[in-house]
C-alpha cells in the first residue's frame, strides 16, 4: 500500500497537515499566527486554483516588493497602506477615549533622523512653495496644555513630493523637523503649503492598484508624531479640509477629527496658516512606554 504524501494537491485538508507540524513548536503567538496564515493561504489557493505560471508570477511580485524597498522607500509599508491593512491594524489597536486625536498611518516616507529645531524655525530648506505658518497645541482630555511634548512633523512639498522621493532635487531632511511644546503646550514653525499627490505608481505596489483602477490620490496633509510622558503617543495626519481628494484617499486615513483649515492670511510673506489642536489620552498605568 502506497504511503500518502504529506500534502496531496487534491486534498482540501492540506492545511491541517501543515498545522499539525507547526503545532509541534508548542503554544504561542508565533505558532497560532503561522497556523492561521497557512490556513488562509491554502484556502485562497483552493479557491482560485492558480496555474503554476500564476503562482510563479505571484512569488515574483512579492520578490519585487522586497527589491523595491530601499533606505528611502518602504514598499511593503506602501502596499499595506494601499490595501487598507495598515488602517485596519490601527483600527483594531486603537482604544482611544472619545475626544482624543485619532491615529493615522505613518506612511512609507518617514525618517528617523529629522532635526530637532526651536519653535518658529522654518523647515522649508529650499524656499520653494507658498509659505505656510503652522501653529499647534497639545492638550489632554481636560483641555489642559501638555508641556514638553515632542512633536515630529514631515510633509510633501508644494508639488506633492517628499524629500526622500527626490534626493537629488530637495535638500536632505527638507520639510521635516522635531519641536517641543512650550509652557502653553504650543509649538509653531514655518513651512510651505503641501499639495495633494499620488502615491508612487512606479513600483509594484502602485502598479498593482493602478491596474485595479483603484485611487492612488492622497489629499494634501501634514504628518505628525507626538509623544509625552504619561500619555499614549499619537501618530497622525492633518488633512486640508478643502481638498477634493479627501473622498478617495488611497490610504483610507481621512477622519473628520483630522480635517484642518488651511486659511489665507493677509500677510504677503506668509499667505497661508494652519492651527490645530492635538488631544492626548493618558496611558494606562500598566503601559511601559511608547511602542
Amino acid at each position: 500500500m502506497r504511503q500518502a504524501l504529506p500534502i496531496d494537491l487534491g486534498d482540501e485538508t492540506a492545511s491541517g497537515t501543515v498545522a499539525e507540524r507547526i503545532a509541534r513548536a508548542g503554544p504561542g503567538r508565533l505558532t497560532a499566527s503561522m497556523i492561521a496564515i497557512v490556513e488562509h493561504v491554502h484556502r485562497t489557493i483552493l479557491e482560485l486554483r492558480p496555474t503554476r505560471a500564476e503562482w510563479r508570477e505571484a512569488i515574483a511580485y512579492l520578490t519585487a516588493i522586497g527589491d523595491a524597498t530601499t533606505e528611502n522607500r518602504q514598499e511593503w509599508v506602501l502596499l499595506a497602506d494601499l490595501i487598507g491593512a495598515t488602517a485596519l491594524v490601527e483600527a483594531i489597536n486603537s482604544h482611544r477615549p472619545q475626544g482624543a486625536t485619532p491615529n493615522a498611518p505613518r506612511g512609507p516616507f518617514y525618517r528617523l533622523d529629522a532635526p530637532r529645531l526651536a519653535n518658529g524655525a522654518n523647515i522649508s530648506l529650499d524656499g520653494r512653495g507658498e509659505p505656510l505658518a503652522v501653529k499647534g497645541k497639545v492638550v489632554d482630555l481636560d483641555a489642559c496644555p501638555i508641556v514638553g511634548a515632542v512633536v515630529e512633523t514631515w510633509q510633501a512639498n508644494g508639488e506633492g513630493f517628499f524629500e526622500n522621493q527626490q534626493p537629488d532635487d530637495q535638500p536632505d531632511c527638507n520639510l521635516r523637523g522635531i519641536f517641543t511644546t512650550d509652557a502653553k503646550g504650543e509649538f509653531d514653525y514655518l513651512t510651505v503649503k503641501p499639495a495633494s499627490y499620488s502615491v508612487p505608481a512606479d513600483g509594484p505596489a502602485g502598479k498593482l492598484l493602478d491596474a485595479l483602477d483603484c485611487s492612488l490620490r492622497r489629499p494634501a496633509n501634514i504628518h505628525f508624531i507626538i509623544s509625552a510622558d504619561g500619555f499614549d503617543p499619537i501618530t497622525t495626519q492633518v488633512f486640508d479640509r478643502a481638498d477634493a481628494a479627501l473622498v478617495e484617499d488611497a490610504l483610507y486615513s481621512v477622519r473628520p477629527d483630522l480635517l484642518g483649515d488651511f486659511k489665507r492670511t493677509r500677510r504677503k510673506a506668509v499667505p497661508w496658516s494652519l492651527e490645530f489642536t492635538f488631544v492626548m489620552a493618558r496611558a494606562p498605568k500598566f503601559s511601559k512606554g511608547v511602542s
